[in-house]
């Protein structure tokens, strides 16, 4: 299932991957941000359950945020994991 979701809170406007029916996510975007840093993210989540990914990435700040774009991503891949 392919999923975008907007981002709230970062430089990031949204992020995009796939997830299956085991929670494989794999094909990880985001779209805006710190380039280098989230192509970083997205190549070391590739692959991985959703559930590491966010044991890993949900809290994570950025500077003076609430938030950051490895959270969100944690944000979106618990939505996802709901509607599968």
């Amino acid at each position: 299932m392919k999923i975008e979701r907007a981002n709230k809170g970062v430089c990031s406007r949204s992020i995009t991957f796939d997830i299956d029916s085991d929670h494989k996510v794999t094909n990880i975007s985001f779209a805006g941000g710190c380039n280098g840093n989230l192509k970083g993210v997205s190549a070391l989540c590739e692959g991985m359950l959703a559930e590491e990914i966010i044991s890993r990435c949900k809290g994570i700040k950025c500077g003076f945020k609430n938030t950051s774009c490895p959270d969100q991503l944690a944000e979106a891949l618990e939505e996802a994991i709901k509607n599968i």
